[in-house]
């Protein structure tokens, strides 16, 4: 074995070459701005994965392939609270991303990749500063990633990865101004097959006010798991979903769906989708003891969200 090989700095530095240009066969350029284009994921043979804020007209849109093939593309569904986009390419072809088995973690090295120029693949090197549940503006995903990689113009689109070339999120300036936040890839993907099945993100809601709150080993015994926190409901709006299917001021809510629901994120994430307009199980502390109420989900029409007021968004 020769000197070169035993370096470690190289070897770490080889690696992350390869990753590059792993994920680099799956990051187009994407057209769709007057000003420097942005990137997208290959979600699929014919799909693109971007950022909302990137697709500034919906006529004339092209992708850029990496090898420099120029297909066009139609927007297949977007959803502006996440910033997410689907784009339909005129023909497959796409290689398709590979999603990271795991999710990211504080302290993990991370790659900010873009494609904003015909020159190629482009890539910023940080560490993940932070994971955690975000509102930017009345966007909620259901978290988000910051590093302190240098988010570079056009890199909007295109996807952040681990060491291993995998995605961990998708990279967005249009959540939180001055921050480089990605959404992580489980989240992504998700709202990225609801557009892809219905065109837009359905959103439906409770209306209830909640807190969140620590729940007691006594509560959590008699609840049968082990959950530190839930969210107290500190008021139930008149004729709302919550208040036809019974939940109380003073309940604890603490699952939905058969899903726990220890922070407010988990509640509007698992209030969006094919859960909208159907009753569901919510689970509860009621008096310190556990209760499940059927509760038919309430359908949010678009800026219902502004209408109706933070207040009772949930």
């Amino acid at each position: 074995m020769s000197e070169f090989d035993k370096n470690p700095l190289m070897a770490l530095s080889d690696a992350m070459a390869a990753a590059v240009d792993q994920a680099g066969e799956a990051t187009v350029l994407v057209n769709g701005r007057a000003r420097m284009p942005a990137s997208g994921i290959g979600f699929g043979e014919d799909l693109v994965l971007t950022a909302n804020h990137v697709v500034e007209r919906e006529e004339d849109l092209t992708v850029m392939l990496p090898a420099g093939r120029e297909v066009a593309a139609a927007v297949a569904g977007r959803d502006s609270r996440t910033d997410l986009a689907v784009l339909r390419l005129a023909e497959a072809g796409l290689v398709v991303a590979r999603q990271a088995e795991h999710p990211a973690r504080v302290g993990q090295i991370a790659l900010a990749l873009g494609r904003p120029t015909p020159g190629g693949i482009q890539a910023s090197l940080g560490v993940i500063s932070a994971v955690g549940g975000a509102n930017f503006h009345g966007r909620m995903p259901e978290n988000f990633i910051r590093t302190d990689a240098i988010p570079y113009p056009g890199f909007s689109g295109g996807p952040l990865i681990n060491a291993a070339g995998e995605v961990l999120g998708l990279n967005t300036s249009g959540l939180a101004r001055g921050m480089s936040l990605a959404i992580p890839a489980d989240f992504a993907w998700h709202v990225a097959q609801m557009l892809v099945d219905h065109g837009s993100i359905q959103r439906g809601y409770l209306g209830i006010r909640s807190q969140l709150v620590e729940i007691s080993t006594v509560m959590q015994s008699a609840l049968g798991r082990s959950q530190e926190t839930g969210l107290l409901v500190m008021g139930v709006e008149p004729e709302s979903p919550a208040e036809k299917g019974g939940l109380l001021i003073g309940d604890i809510v603490v699952g939905l769906a058969g899903d726990p629901v220890s922070e407010h994120e988990q509640l509007v994430s698992g209030l969006i989708g094919d859960v909208v307009g159907q009753p569901v199980q919510v689970e509860v502390l009621r008096g310190g003891q556990p209760l499940t109420v059927t509760v038919t989900v309430g359908v949010q029409q678009p800026g219902e969200h502004r209408r109706r007021g933070r207040r009772w968004r949930r």
